[in-house]
């Protein structure tokens, strides 16, 4: 199994290197990509010094797998050319998730789906993962109308830039900006660039990933996406409208039962999701369970999940576990 990281000197890349090690992924051969000025740097993983290589050099030795987190630009450009030698392509960028003709994939929502013609399929955005995988079985059970989300988002979900502007100011240094603003002790209601409707590129990623990976164009959903000074983690509150009634203990076992869920939720001893504790974890923590006492069938959720981790690198390597364990590579 010849396996290529490719943007594996980013914060994503090193994320997915981690992964790949922790869950013992079959890898034969590694192949770790760069852009052109990180050719030449020297990585380790397990144990084993690795030489970072140009794309045409990856592209020339046909990777079964390549796990792309460089950029939307570079995936448009990149990942068509790994798929022409055969190279199945999992794309953690916006590039391809929109498309009607490549899966958006959430393993444990859909990843039945995938077939071995699928050379590219992309990741979906980290925001909208958390969410999706702790609403699929409440929807399979209650039927989703309608998603009110708003979202606390780390600074790792811009890059290491924005960490070091973070640390920067914590420390009372100058230095390289990655945001518009300060953001310690700042909050920043501002992810990626305006649309023409008012609402961010990460609002209506949220809006139209989510309706894509559930595979319902009825529901409705309306998200406000927020930059918080935290590294580790994003957190959303969620208020969610179901077709029908529940009970608050059908609630909590339909989430109980929901693989890569852990509820985390008794307020008599002020436990509840934070991104302290979600860092460096898979899994999806949801609490603060409770009803919306202003209109029928509808619930409150607090969902926290460690962005770099569920939110992009360990869901795309479960996307390469399933295609592996399926023999779809």
């Amino acid at each position: 199994m010849k396996v290529a990281v490719v943007g594996a000197t980013g914060l994503v890349g090193g994320e997915m290197l981690k992964v790949l090690a922790e869950r013992q992924f079959p890898v034969d051969e590694l192949l770790l990509v760069a852009s052109e000025r990180s050719v030449g740097q020297k990585m380790s993983f397990q144990g084993k010094e690795y030489t970072v290589i140009g794309m045409e050099d990856a592209i020339a030795q046909k990777p079964a797998i390549a796990i792309f987190s460089a950029g939307g630009s570079v995936s448009k450009e990149m990942a068509p050319k790994f798929a022409e030698v055969g190279t199945t392509v999992v794309d953690n960028s916006s590039a391809w998730r929109m498309d009607p003709t490549k899966k958006l994939v959430v393993p444990e929502i859909n990843a039945s789906e995938l077939t071995a013609s699928d050379k590219i399929i992309a990741n979906p955005n980290c925001s909208t993962i958390q969410m999706v995988v702790a609403l699929n079985h409440l929807h399979k059970a209650l039927k989703i109308k309608r998603i009110v989300v708003s979202t606390y988002q780390s600074v790792t979900g811009t890059g290491k830039k924005a960490v070091d502007q973070l640390m920067n100011e914590r420390n009372g240094k100058d230095g390289e900006m990655a945001y518009a603003y300060q953001i310690d002790l700042n909050v920043i209601p501002q992810i990626d660039v305006f649309t023409e409707n008012g609402y961010t590129k990460e609002e209506m990623k949220m809006i139209l990933e989510t309706k894509k990976i559930m595979g319902d164009d009825s529901i409705q959903v309306t998200a406000t996406t927020v930059r918080i000074p935290v590294i580790g983690g994003h957190s959303e509150s969620v208020n969610v409208e179901f077709e029908r009634d529940f009970t608050l203990e059908e609630v909590y076992r339909i989430l109980q039962e929901t693989p890569g869920v852990v509820v985390v939720d008794d307020v008599a001893n002020q436990q509840y999701p934070m991104p302290l504790n979600a860092h460096g974890k898979d899994e999806v923590f949801v609490g603060r369970i409770r009803r919306d006492e202003s209109q029928p069938n509808t619930l409150n959720l607090w969902i926290v999940a460690d962005n770099l981790r569920k939110g992009a690198a360990t869901n795309a390597v479960q996307i390469a576990e399933y295609l592996v364990e399926n023999k779809l590579v």
